[in-house]
């Protein structure tokens, strides 16, 4: 069927990624490499999902993994620190004679790494900063606009600090930084649920992360200095509870019902993004429910090449 030298396991939220990823690193000797915006920040557990204690095989050994909590929460950590960070990763995993498997929903971080994209490394610049915060909202919108000519990812508009950021980089002066990028060949594995039963899965993971203390986890990291601004700017879990501790969201109950719907709505965009990979021809194994049978089935035709040289 071919040769590859690394597994992806793709999806939207709550659809068992990390639990097909963790026995796929049991039977083929693997390392997890985590393709997850959030999951990179310390501090950032119960909403991030992280869930660790699930990094185990079925004899009780635990299962290596790597690129999470590597930085803190106040720290630009950029597509272009992770596609540094994982293509490193990488290659220490195959230098140790074992297998990446990339697991994640972060569809732009998953596809910087495998498509090698060209990214550019723009360094903080404090006086531009300040002078972007004298700026309004709308000026911020116009000013990136003007930057970048068309403006194809609207999540640097979701809050002035990915506004400001993104200017940043744009306005960028001097040659880019280009990363050195090895040569990743996957095969990749899509899990794919019933769209009522990913909405089942979306609200019954909620619940269980509200009462292992979603709630608190965004309060105590207010109390370590993290702005509002900052917390929102994470998105979901952390934008909705820290709208419900400034009293936006009155009750529990409203804030589940639109976290509830946010997730979901996010998991419908997780799956355009898959689509539009696919469109753009990486193929994409889709096994329903996560079915670990019938993806050792299709995984038998490859031969995996762990040689780093041929990476390079």
């Amino acid at each position: 069927m071919g040769e590859a030298n690394c597994l992806a396991v793709l999806g939207p939220t709550a659809s068992g990624k990390t639990s097909l990823a963790v026995r796929f690193a049991e039977h083929l000797n693997g390392v997890i490499l985590s393709v997850d915006s959030r999951q990179v920040y310390r501090g950032l557990d119960i909403g991030s999902g992280k869930d660790l204690s699930e990094y185990v095989s079925q004899d009780g050994h635990p299962i290596p993994y790597r690129l999470i909590d590597i930085a803190n929460l106040d720290q630009e950590y950029s597509v272009f620190d992770f596609q540094t960070d994982f293509y490193q990763a990488f290659e220490e995993t195959l230098r140790d004679g074992r297998l990446p498997i990339a697991v994640g929903g972060t569809g732009l971080y998953l596809e910087a790494v495998l498509e090698g994209y060209e990214m550019v490394k723009a360094p903080c610049d404090k006086t531009l900063r300040e002078q972007l915060e004298s700026l309004s909202t709308e000026e911020l919108e116009l000013r990136l606009r003007e930057a970048k000519g068309s403006l194809h990812n609207t999540t640097d508009l979701s809050s002035r600090e990915r506004m400001i950021r993104a200017i940043e980089i744009a306005e960028a002066e001097g040659e880019p930084m280009v990363q050195r990028a090895p040569a990743i060949c996957p095969f990749i594995f899509g899990v794919e649920w019933e769209r009522s039963m990913l909405r089942q899965r979306i609200g019954d993971r909620l619940k269980q992360r509200l009462e292992m203390g979603l709630i608190n986890e965004v309060r105590g990291l207010r109390k370590q200095g993290a702005s509002w601004e900052r917390l929102v700017s994470l998105g979901l879990e952390y934008r909705f509870v820290s709208e419900f501790l400034q009293d936006r969201i009155k009750t529990e109950n409203d804030l589940f019902q639109k976290l509830h719907s946010a997730i979901n709505q996010f998991a419908k965009r997780q799956m355009t993004w898959f689509r539009r990979m696919e469109r753009k021809g990486i193929i994409i194994h889709w096994i329903p429910e996560g079915d670990f049978g019938r993806a050792i089935e299709l995984l038998k035709g490859i031969e995996w090449n762990l040689d780093l040289k041929n990476t390079s």
